[in-house]
């Protein structure tokens, strides 16, 4: 066994360790011993650092405050688009040179990712080379190589992504339209991070410049910093590289009216050419990340429908046998989020049928709730998940950095799990009874092309 492979084991056998002590107990009533410094420094720019020694490593994560919900209609998909125009070199670092230096750094772990309520950049390096990191971060956002050539190269890019990741995918198309049946006029969730096909193909390059001059400023950004630091030294190299960024005006972003509300069920089929067999969404819209109801609900999502022993797969596949997979999800954002269940049908069965069983559950966890015994073991999933992702530099750094950009105070990582701890059997009832409601649910039926998949009679 090598070094890396033996301290990823001991790390899991700790994190198993811990999780293993029963969810309800003291524990976890206390915050966790994860120190969190933070600074703003004169541009703007929201600093947070945190010291852990347990690899000798060190992640930084960069989150710029715009994604999806940023972009104004007709014009989606300049947030992803950002995301990859930013590996395509700067002033002092051209094309080819941040992933030369990543790789000369040692095996680094480097990547971005767009959502609909940010734009992040991270890597992991090893702790001497901390710097490198730093610099190669502030170059791209001081001066970002934006130029007409690699517009066009990404938007290229974009799109072939959009085809691989959801056009040529069975069910694929099924998430993009489900947002928009879920969220109607509201147009900032109701289109997806991807981008709409025509929206990037109408794009010109001002657009895209006026898009990155507004948002990928150092007082629209949070950089994160988790590894083997000494904070002094890490303070000296953040401010020698970011803080001679100039400042610029704060954002002005779109405005919407808030979504109007579902007052019946919305009902929908589409033909997917690459399914084999039918498949349906169910989902449900629910509030905001941290509202106190959010905790609940992703409590719920766990005992409905994670793993093959929750209540929804023992009843839809292994008894009834009406759906090949049933997977739940409590997609919580920075603004109003999604209860969503996904399925695939059965051979021989109609999603009619699973849906009727789903009723069905959903009426009796109302009626009865949720035993004890249901809920413990969703805490305790829940918390080896939470510390097991914090012993990684990376998503500690990314944890911090989505606590400073949406809260306003990283130091909320030390006490979140305390708020999982403390859901009660009766919050699970109630969350359920309130938001998974029949007449406010989108239900999006997915079905092969005729002939395929089709019902052959009952069993």
């Amino acid at each position: 066994m090598n070094r890396k492979r033996a301290m990823i084991l001991c790390a899991s056998l700790s994190i198993a360790s811990i999780a293993s002590i029963s969810a309800t107990t003291d524990v976890g009533a206390t915050p966790l011993p994860i120190d969190v410094r933070t600074q703003q420094l004169s541009n703007g720019l929201r600093v947070v650092l945190s010291r852990n020694t347990a690899s000798p490593t060190v992640a930084i994560a960069v989150y710029y405050d715009v994604g999806s919900r940023d972009e104004e209609r007709g014009r989606s998909g300049f947030a992803h688009l950002f995301e990859h125009m930013m590996f395509e070199g700067s002033a002092n670092a051209p094309k080819g040179t941040f992933d030369r230096l990543m790789d000369q750094s040692g095996n680094p772990d480097a990547n971005g990712t767009t959502s609909e309520d940010r734009t992040n950049y991270y890597e992991t390096l090893p702790a001497n080379a901390l710097g490198v990191g730093l610099w190669l971060e502030a170059d791209r956002m001081r001066a970002l190589s934006v130029t007409a050539e690699s517009f066009e190269n990404q938007r290229e890019v974009v799109l072939e992504e959009r085809r691989q990741s959801y056009e040529d995918q069975p069910y694929g198309l099924a998430q993009l339209r489900r947002e928009a049946l879920v969220w109607g006029d509201y147009y900032p969730y109701a289109h997806t991070a991807i981008g709409e096909p025509e929206d990037l193909r109408a794009a010109t390059f001002d657009q895209v410049v006026a898009f990155h001059r507004r948002y990928y400023v150092p007082n629209n950004a949070v950089l994160s910093i988790s590894g083997a630091i000494e904070y002094d030294a890490a303070t000296s190299l953040v401010r020698r590289y970011f803080e001679a960024i100039p400042r610029a005006q704060d954002p002005v972003r779109p405005t919407f009216a808030p979504p109007s509300p579902i007052e019946r069920p919305i009902n929908e089929t589409m033909v997917d050419p690459l399914a084999q067999r039918p498949g349906f969404w169910v989902a449900y819209r629910i509030p905001p990340r941290r509202h106190a109801d959010a905790y609940a609900l992703e409590l719920l999502s766990t005992i409905l429908g994670q793993g093959e022993s929750s209540r929804l797969y023992r009843t839809l596949v292994r008894e009834r046998e009406l759906c090949n997979s049933v997977e739940v999800s409590a997609e919580v954002r920075r603004g109003p989020g999604v209860f969503a269940l996904w399925s695939v049908v059965a051979e021989r069965k109609r999603p009619a049928e699973a849906l009727a069983a789903i009723d069905e559950a959903l009426a009796r966890l109302v009626r009865d709730g949720v035993t004890a015994e249901e809920l413990e073991s969703a805490k305790i999933r829940k918390r080896a998940a939470y510390l097991f992702g914090l012993e990684s530099n990376a998503a500690r750094a990314r944890a911090l950095a989505e606590h400073m950009m949406y809260d306003g105070d990283a130091a909320l990582l030390r006490t979140e799990l305390d708020r999982y701890l403390s859901v009660t059997e009766e919050d699970v009832r109630r969350v359920a009874r309130t938001y998974l409601d029949a007449q406010r649910r989108v239900v999006l039926e997915v079905a092969p092309p005729a002939g395929r998949g089709a019902r052959r009679g009952a069993r």
